[in-house]
């Protein structure tokens, strides 16, 4: 899908003080990332706290979006969960007239075989009336979606299109690469291997540093694209101590933290996440003004 190349962001969801849905703040966060080269967005992923929202809330972050996007940029919606038959369900019921793909991610918690994470992307695949891009993330999952489970509900379901790829491991990453149909995509889902991911055929990124510096970001990974490799790595190098740091506490909290110093919303998350510390806060300030000079 040509539409999945490049910097897709997984945006977060802005809350005001009192913890509610600042819609304002999450209109000016999808403007930000339009004007900022990002090829596409992507809704209610785990950056955005869907776990702390309630159904009413995500129907208004999904409002929200596909109102402030105005048909601009390809959206991808986040559906998934450790509940096949409640994923299914979601599939066959939800309007997904208004996205290009949805992103499921690998069940969490149950900790599933390799079979069992194929029967349940099975049955999200044979539900899923769009494109289905798998999501790895093992940090999170308590399980790794091994090379060769892609690779099999790659070739036999068409409309598993992609995988947003973060165990973090650049070898497993060039398995997949290797290994994949000619049209699948691998997409890097760690904002740090990106790049090397992108070099070594990998499509681009989901990522969350991009929402926050998206003009920077996206440029470095069409650059990688392009196999413009030693510019691309100068951005990479700018903004790597920033990609750190969003991730020293949690995220996304620090990509929170990212937009208070740009002015365009607060830095409240929900418990069970805090906001990063005052320490960390200042060093992130401080990373968001030099960068600001330097545009």
């Amino acid at each position: 899908m040509q539409s999945l190349i490049g910097t897709g962001v997984a945006l977060v969801t802005p809350f005001k003080q009192d913890f509610s849905i600042d819609t304002e703040a999450l209109k000016r966060i999808v403007n930000f990332s339009i004007d900022g080269g990002i090829e596409y967005l992507v809704v209610l992923g785990t950056t955005a706290e869907n776990a702390t929202l309630s159904s009413e809330e995500k129907e208004i972050v999904i409002q929200t979006v596909i109102e402030a996007n105005n048909g601009v940029l390809p959206l991808v919606l986040g559906v998934g969960g450790n509940n096949t038959a409640k994923v299914v369900e979601e599939l066959k019921t939800r309007d997904l007239s208004a996205f290009a793909a949805i992103l499921s991610v690998s069940p969490y918690y149950n900790k599933p075989t390799q079979e069992g994470i194929y029967q349940h992307f099975k049955a999200v695949a044979e539900a899923a009336p769009i494109p289905v891009i798998l999501y790895n993330v093992p940090g999170r999952t308590a399980s790794n979606m091994l090379p060769s489970t892609v690779v099999r509900l790659a070739n036999e379901f068409k409309n598993v299109v992609a995988i947003k790829e973060a165990a973090g491991d650049l070898v497993q990453a060039m398995q997949l690469l290797k290994d994949k149909p000619k049209d699948f995509l691998v997409i890097s889902g760690d904002d740090m291997i990106a790049l090397p991911i992108v070099l070594a055929g990998g499509a681009g990124v989901i990522s969350v540093i991009g929402q926050g510096f998206p003009k920077e970001f996206s440029e470095m990974i069409r650059l990688g694209l392009n196999r413009k490799v030693d510019e691309a790595f100068k951005c990479q190098y700018l903004l790597s101590d920033c990609i750190d740091m969003i991730f020293e506490q949690g995220n996304p909290a620090g990509i929170k933290q990212v937009f208070l110093s740009q002015g365009i919303s607060e830095n409240t998350v929900r418990l069970p996440l805090v906001k990063v510390d005052d320490e960390l806060a200042s060093r992130i300030d401080q990373f968001v003004k030099k960068i600001n000079k330097q545009a």
